[in-house]
């Protein structure tokens, strides 16, 4: 890869909160740089992440795919 590819990134908002979720479930949201409601992220698009953000779905939305 190149200096001068552009890395492809996505945005997630937590819209769930983990309480009564399982553990997993939390320590997913922390791995995504989320820990509370209404707070962004942005992240390196990888199959990593898309895994990541697929196990909570249901707590995060994905905002901005660049």
């Amino acid at each position: 890869m190149s200096n001068s590819a552009t890395v492809k990134t996505v945005t997630v908002e937590q819209i769930g909160s983990p309480i009564r979720r399982p553990d997993v479930q939390e320590k997913t949201l922390i791995g995504l740089g989320l820990n509370k409601r209404h707070r962004r992220s942005t992240l390196e698009d990888t199959p990593a992440v898309r895994g990541m953000i697929a196990k909570v779905a249901h707590l995060v939305r994905v905002i901005d795919e660049n």
